[in-house]
Parts: structure tokens; C-alpha cells; sequence
């Protein structure tokens, strides 16, 4: 078998030669199962198409415990939502540190109870407790569950040679609010009080929820959109290539059409990081039909969500291409997402803002 990371999820060659062969009882209701690059397995059942998708309960308390609470929630409802499908019911298993209290938890689980309120997720069961061994970041796991018809989801396999590409909210999302949230009084030193005033609200647009749905309004498959991923580790650069992989097409990408939020550029520049390689949940890659990704993005648009149309879906065998400068350049995957280096080099450094009160 190939080797594990160091950190981090598992790569696609111990993906398939581990997981995938091993899936247990075979099923003609599984409509999408286990891939890598697709967060969101859907199965049959009766007359509508249910999906699923499980990830850890991500608790940072730094980012405060009602933002990260919020966060967690939406990490959850933003990758069940790249089907295309309306996030309805989670089921949630807290594991927490023995440090958590009381209050804290208080305040986190209110916070998680409002939010579901607002996304329409109902909580179905769970499992709350404290344990030795536990620590923050990853204090449990969760499933969201999605409901609707089998003519309604979307998943890479409907993406089809010709379609466009389009890129909300540009590359670094992630990246760029979680550096303003834990070190603002550094890049407020830095950049300026009116600088970090619009950095830190880029932490609230870590979630690609609403650019799911608004997205898919328009239609899906041969309608508009034909399949969705949302670049978390390894940023814009590593979320494409996992759709080319995952829909067995080729990509050609304009990095120069691709939108960039505001302070974005100078926090990435100021950390040494590429932001185009960087953790960025928020940013949401959707592949659409030629003739509808105009109104896509002028959807989006009116939904005040910056987008673009980046490039296009092209034939297996010419690869990943990234135009940059005019010039084609082949696009490889990052492999290792250079955040967490300069995220924790500077946690060391200079502690967190929470740290240095």
C-alpha cells in the first residue's frame, strides 16, 4: 500500500488501493458512492434521492465559540451541499476535551442550534460526553443528510467536455479569514485598522452554502450546472484538479479570470503563502453547461457573490492546463497545502490574539 501522509486525509492511490475495494455490501440503490475528490455519497430511496455526508466536528475556541460553532456548521452544510441537494438533517457525535465547561458548551451548542435553524437542518440524534484523550480541534463527527429528487443532484460524472467553469469568491478564503481572525492585532499593525476591519469578515464567508444553492436555482445537468466541489485543503488549484479527476475530463483554467476578494492578495503575500494552493473553504468550483453559466454567475451576482467564469472542461487526454501570463502551463496538485507551515510557524511566533490578552 503507498504511504500515509504525515497529516492530513489520505491520498488518491492509498484512496483506491485501501478504501474503495473494500466498501462492504453492494447496493443498486447507491446512485454516487465513495470517490475521491466527491464529499457527498447518494442512494435511492423510494422516490427520492438522499445524500450523505460525514466529516469531523471542527472546534477551533481561538476563533471565539459562537464563530466557531458557525464555522463548524457550515464546513458540515458546505460540502453536502456541492450535490446540489438541500441540506435537511444531521446527526452529530460530540466528543469533548475535559477542559470544555459547561458555558462553553452552552454557548457552542446554541450557536449550532440556530444556524441549522437557518439553513432549514433539523437535528435527528447524536452523542454528547467528555473523555480523556480528546482535544480541540476535532471534538467529534457529524453526518448531514440531503433530500431531494432523482433528477435534482449533481455530481462530477454529469460533466461534460465544453462545459464552463466558474469560481466564486477567488482563491484563499479560508486561509485569509482564519489569519485575520487569530492574528489581527499583527496585520492590523501591519495593513491598518481599516485593513483588518474588512479582513476579518472574510471569515464569514467560509461557507459555500449559499453559492451552492443560489447556483443550482438556475437548473442542473443539461438545465446548468452539472457538478460542484468545494476547495478546502490545497485551495483553487488542488479543488480543480480533484474535478478533472474525479470527472475523468481535462481542465483549461485563466488564472487571470479568476476573482480575488478584497485583502486577500496582501495577507497571503505578508504569511509567504500562494494563495491559489491554500486552504479555502468558501470558495466553491461549479461546472456548468456553456449556454447557462452567464446566468449563473449573474445569479450569483444578485446574491451579492463574486464570480467568474474561469475556463472550460476539455478532453481527458489534454490534461490540466493553467493559463497564466498567456502562457499554458501544465497544473499540478500542490499535495501539501502551505497554510498549516506558515499558520503554526506563526502560532509559534507570536500566539494567538486570544493568547496575548
Amino acid at each position: 500500500m503507498s504511504e500515509l501522509p504525515d497529516i492530513g486525509k489520505i491520498s488518491a492511490e492509498v484512496f483506491n488501493e485501501l478504501i474503495y475495494p473494500r466498501l462492504g455490501a453492494k447496493s443498486k440503490k447507491v446512485l454516487v458512492g465513495p470517490q475521491h475528490g466527491v464529499d457527498v455519497g447518494i442512494v435511492e430511496i423510494g422516490d427520492k434521492a438522499v445524500s450523505f455526508t460525514s466529516d469531523p466536528v471542527f472546534i477551533v475556541p481561538e476563533y471565539g465559540w459562537e464563530r466557531a460553532a458557525w464555522f463548524a456548521i457550515h464546513i458540515l452544510a458546505s460540502d453536502a451541499v456541492t450535490c446540489g441537494l438541500p441540506p435537511r438533517f444531521l446527526s452529530i457525535d460530540l466528543n469533548l476535551p475535559m477542559e470544555m465547561t459547561g458555558e462553553q458548551l452552552e454557548i457552542m451548542w446554541d450557536t449550532m442550534h440556530k444556524e441549522c435553524k437557518k439553513l432549514g437542518i433539523s437535528i435527528i440524534s447524536g452523542h454528547t460526553a467528555r473523555y480523556e484523550n480528546c482535544h480541540y480541534p476535532m471534538v467529534g463527527g457529524a453526518t448531514v443528510v440531503g433530500v431531494g429528487e432523482k433528477d435534482e443532484y449533481v455530481t462530477p460524472k454529469f460533466a461534460r467536455v465544453g462545459d464552463n467553469i466558474i469560481i466564486t469568491k477567488g482563491p484563499a478564503i479560508e486561509a485569509t479569514g482564519i489569519f485575520a481572525t487569530m492574528f489581527s492585532e499583527l496585520i492590523k499593525k501591519e495593513f491598518g485598522p481599516h485593513f483588518i476591519q474588512k479582513a476579518e469578515q472574510i471569515f464569514y464567508k467560509m461557507s459555500v452554502v449559499e453559492d451552492a444553492l443560489t447556483a443550482v436555482s438556475v437548473g442542473v445537468r443539461e438545465d446548468g450546472v452539472s457538478a460542484m466541489h468545494d476547495a478546502t485543503e490545497c485551495g483553487v488549484w488542488g479543488g480543480l484538479y480533484e474535478l478533472a479527476e474525479a470527472s475523468n475530463l481535462g481542465i483549461r483554467v485563466d488564472k487571470e479570470s479568476i476573482v480575488v476578494e478584497e485583502c486577500v492578495e496582501e495577507i497571503c503575500q505578508y504569511f509567504n503563502i500562494d494563495p491559489y494552493s491554500s486552504i479555502s473553504e468558501g470558495t466553491l468550483i461549479i461546472i456548468c453547461r456553456e449556454n447557462k453559466s452567464k446566468e449563473v454567475v449573474d445569479v450569483l451576482s444578485n446574491n451579492g457573490i463574486k464570480s467568474s467564469i474561469v475556463g472550460e472542461m476539455t478532453e481527458p487526454e489534454k490534461g490540466i492546463i493553467l493559463i497564466e501570463g498567456g502562457k499554458e502551463k501544465k497544473l499540478k496538485h500542490p499535495r501539501v497545502d502551505p497554510f498549516w507551515r506558515a499558520f503554526y510557524e506563526t502560532l509559534k511566533t507570536y500566539g494567538s490574539k486570544e493568547t496575548r490578552k
